[in-house]
């Protein structure tokens, strides 16, 4: 057997997480059915991690096995159905019969030993924010209006506050408090190496619609292993201290207290990203 490696992203919109589901659509689902219609036999697709439902991938990778002609001992009884992998002429065909908010960049041969899941070293994951009202990226971002305070003055989200928050995480090893209740997980440490919020170009300042180019933020956060909701349950806690709704103090807290009913809500699945898979 020889296992190949496919890197993808997706549009997960529409989709019912990456995990294949019994009765709703999924993305592993997706690839199985036209691997297995390309390759003329049944596939199994193991993939780096399980995004949830709406969440999308800009890199997402994925691994599955397939005979080799020369594999005498591989159980079919025609090794000559089952030809070497051409990757780039399997890439392109199953490029044509994906739906088109699936795309997969490159396939590409690996060791057995190699595995989409457990090898890999750190995955990296982003969500996005708006502070602007916009009609171009409302269906990939968050968008955090302005309020008025106590005080009648207009505020946006605290970033600097924000970011101060952030750098606790660095000295967190248990991430109980931000972890989907009910989950059979056998442990909640993960070791998170980045978490960040940064400013980005929007279109908006782009095309000139807007002279406010602070308006526009992404949250990147780096960890060797997430655990489910972890990423938009830190984000909706993080938003908590941006509208100075808690401390530092008390987001110190609630990391100690290992609660998930401490922290803040989940955020909307839209604006996260599984932006890059590292080996």
């Amino acid at each position: 057997m020889k296992r190949y490696f496919v890197h993808l992203s997706y549009d997960g919109s529409r989709y019912h997480g990456w995990q294949v589901q019994p009765c709703d659509i999924s993305v592993q689902g997706e690839i199985e059915r036209c691997l297995s219609v390309l390759l003329q036999r049944a596939v199994s697709v193991t993939g780096a991690g399980r995004t949830d439902t709406g969440v999308h991938a800009t890199h997402m990778v994925a691994h599955f096995d397939a005979p080799e002609a020369s594999d005498s001992d591989s159980g079919y009884d025609d090794l000559a159905s089952y030809p070497d992998i051409d990757e780039e002429q399997l890439a392109y065909r199953l490029n044509r019969m994906l739906p088109p908010d699936i795309v997969v960049y490159k396939i590409e041969p690996v060791a057995e030993s190699m595995h989409a899941r457990f090898s890999a070293k750190w995955r990296t994951y982003h969500y996005y924010v708006t502070t602007r009202q916009t009609p171009f990226n409302r269906h990939y971002t968050w968008q955090a209006f302005t309020w008025t305070d106590s005080n009648g003055e207009r505020r946006t989200l605290d970033f600097q506050l924000m970011n101060e928050a952030a750098a606790m995480l660095l000295e967190c090893n248990d991430f109980a408090a931000f972890c989907k209740a009910h989950t059979d997980v056998k442990t909640t440490l993960c070791d998170v190496v980045e978490a960040r919020w940064m400013p980005m170009p929007s279109v908006c300042h782009q095309l000139k619609f807007s002279e406010d180019s602070a308006a526009d933020w992404v949250f990147v956060i780096k960890a060797n292993r997430f655990l489910r909701n972890m990423v938009r349950a830190i984000v909706g806690t993080l938003v908590e201290v941006g509208r100075h709704r808690m401390t530092l103090e008390q987001f110190r807290a609630v990391l100690e207290s290992k609660l998930r009913t401490r922290a803040g809500e989940s955020m909307p699945a839209k604006a996260l990203f599984l932006h890059k898979i590292e080996y």
